[in-house]
């Protein structure tokens, strides 16, 4: 049970990226009064926190009415992974979510920070993922959401400061070690599926 928590909490942690998102957090809120700053990122991280809940707690719901499997998610969401963790490896223009570099002109309100930012595709795959476990791990998993909730929170409002006391080459290079550990647990996902695949034929 314990390596399953610590498990949970890190793959987490790693698709939601609080540390990659750093830069993301501090250009949305560049055109934002700094005494509204703190309240904005308060509100973000509870709007993701709440979508990601709703997932888990009806994902399976959703993957009936979609007619998916649990080998489908798995095999889905080890691709999504794969694909994230590679530009987090190998960063492009636009940043891991295809975001603009341009500075939000107004307050944002839940895109891009709530969504994609925290509660991107990746994520919301694997609190699903998470979700097919059972009712009895669901415990487990909402102490697990609510932890990286917490790190979300102290991580972003220590956001500027990060920037500042690091610098940008350590932020670039400790996201690029966020996606290499990511893609072997995509890599792992997506083999996982892929081995019940193969036993189903």
């Amino acid at each position: 049970m314990t390596q399953s928590f610590f498990q949970s909490l890190i793959l987490l942690l790693l698709v939601t990226d609080p540390f990659g998102n750093v830069p993301l957090f501090v250009s949305a809120l560049k055109q934002v009064p700094p005494a509204r700053r703190a309240r904005v990122i308060v509100r973000e991280c509870a709007i993701a926190f709440v979508l990601l809940l709703l997932f888990m707690f009806f994902g399976q719901f959703f993957m009936a009415a979609l007619q998916l499997s649990e080998t489908s998610l798995r095999i889905g969401g080890g691709v999504i992974l794969f694909l994230i963790a590679l530009r987090m490896v190998f960063p492009q223009a636009g940043g891991v979510f295809g975001n603009g570099d341009d500075d939000i002109a107004v307050e944002p309100f839940i895109v891009p920070l709530a969504i994609p930012a925290l509660a991107g595709p990746s994520a919301l795959v694997t609190v699903l993922l998470f979700s097919s476990q059972g009712a009895l791990a669901m415990p487990l998993y909402v102490a697990v959401l609510s932890l990286v909730a917490v790190v979300w929170l102290v991580v972003l409002l220590s956001a500027e400061r990060l920037q500042r006391v690091l610098g940008q080459p350590v932020m670039t290079a400790f996201e690029r070690l966020m996606g290499l550990i990511l893609t072997a647990m995509a890599i792992e996902m997506l083999l996982a599926g892929m081995r019940v695949y193969i036993r189903s034929l």
